[in-house]
């Protein structure tokens, strides 16, 4: 890890100052907006429109990168990003942040294909597992230091912003400065939704309410927060705690995942989780216990991505996982653009506190189908199964492409090294 942190520091740190600008301006708006007379739904849909930019620039950037190269295309939509952070207190208009957000979210996921290819094209078959491994650990941290900068300014100013813009300008340097241009991304060739349904149903059914889950984690919790009248510090360690908790259990569930029946696994973690969400609505004002059911949550939900991809991996040919990772990407972008807006509407209707309600609901109802999917077909031997390999919802197609490569890789190895290597698993990516 120390070799990969020493050959990747510039473009890895230039990573975590996107994302503590992306992570900031995430809770940040829902913030704002609450100051601003944004309805909860109207939130919800400024929140969804980030991931109707991803989604749709997940299949655009690509051919871009062809025709303009990997740096023209960097350097545009890290632009764009830094110019919109401005723009956003300056218009104060719920059709004008959606407009933006879809730019900010089309932008982020341009840059993250470039980012990421970069990164894969830095790193070889020994070095690319724990080279993605600390891609996402730079994710997670940017996030979690994002909600402490809340506390910088006050909300009702310019300079917070300001910050996320100035924050995501320094990150061109040590990216830009420190990387050749990669080849150009080629995309796999994709499976229909259909083949991917019949290979693993409880994959794509829980890949599609995870998606409705991260929206409501990484779109809506901040309006949650406002909503229930916490103060900025509340906020910060509330979303904090979400992203924390993921932190701290990405790698013991990818540990326990690569030795027994992972629908099993699915069920414990998604029933933890739900249970944390009644946690958060009983909790009700009490700000410690919401702050503890957060951290548990986020801890179950996080990593329960990539417990499901690697569920369905387990039932994939080698050749087919990286045309699978389309379909995973599109299902997930629908559940999370879905998720938000029905968070929204049912916080107007019946109250802030069912943000709880809604993500534990999400995870329960995994749990049940996971349990129903355990009385249809046999479970894989642990010895046939694809090792774990840590990703985040918002990975991109080149993210999750090499992630195929590294868990191909590592079943491919001597039955010895994977055994008594299983530590190895999580670090893969």
């Amino acid at each position: 890890m120390i070799t990969v942190l020493r050959s990747t520091w510039p473009l890895l740190g230039g990573v975590m100052l996107l994302m503590i600008g992306n992570g900031m301006v995430g809770t940040l708006l829902g913030v704002r907006g609450a100051l601003e007379g944004f309805d909860s739904f109207s939130l919800s849909l400024i929140m969804s429109a980030y991931f109707l930019g991803f989604l749709a620039s997940a299949r655009v950037t690509p051919a871009l990168i062809a025709r303009v190269g990997h740096v023209r295309v960097f350097a545009a939509f890290a632009s764009i990003i830094s110019a919109c952070f401005i723009l956003f207190p300056a218009i104060p208009n719920e059709i004008a942040w959606f407009a933006m957000r879809v730019m900010v979210g089309f932008c982020f996921c341009a840059v993250y294909i470039v980012a990421e290819s970069w990164l894969n094209e830095a790193s070889d078959n020994a070095t690319r597992g724990k080279a993605l491994s600390a891609y996402m650990i730079m994710q997670l941290l940017g996030i979690i230091l994002a909600q402490g900068l809340l506390n910088a300014a006050p909300i009702e100013g310019y300079i917070l912003f300001i910050v996320t813009s100035v924050l995501v300008s320094v990150s061109f340097a040590p990216i830009l400065l420190s990387v050749s241009p990669a080849p150009v991304f080629a995309a796999a060739k994709r499976m229909t939704l259909r083949q991917l349904y019949e290979t693993s149903p409880l994959g794509v059914m829980a890949i599609f309410a995870l998606g409705m889950v991260f929206s409501a984690c990484f779109g809506m919790s901040g309006v949650y927060g406002a909503a229930m009248e916490m103060s900025v510090p509340q906020i910060s360690i509330f979303v904090g705690a979400i992203y924390f908790g993921a932190l701290l259990t990405q790698y013991p569930i990818g540990w326990i995942s690569d030795r027994i029946d992972r629908r099993v696994l699915i069920i414990i973690v998604s029933v933890i989780g739900a249970a944390a969400g009644a946690l958060g609505v009983a909790a009700g004002d009490r700000f410690a216990v919401q702050a503890i059911a957060a951290l548990i949550f986020g801890g179950m939900s996080m990593p329960l991505y990539s417990l499901v991809l690697a569920y369905t991996n387990d039932y994939l040919e080698h050749d087919q996982m990286a045309g699978a990772s389309g379909g995973v990407l599109f299902v997930n972008g629908v559940g999370a653009v879905v998720g938000a807006p029905l968070l929204g509407a049912m916080m107007d209707r019946v109250g802030p506190w069912v943000f709880f309600v809604f993500c534990g609901t999400a995870l329960a109802a995994i749990a049940l189908y996971a349990l129903y999917r355990m009385t249809q077909r046999p479970a894989p031997s642990v010895a046939d199964t694809m090792p774990y390999a840590a990703v985040l919802p918002q990975a991109t197609p080149v993210a999750l492409e090499a992630t195929s490569e590294v868990v191909i890789e590592l079943s491919e190895a001597e039955p010895e090294d994977v055994s008594t290597g299983s530590s190895e698993h999580p670090s893969a990516a």
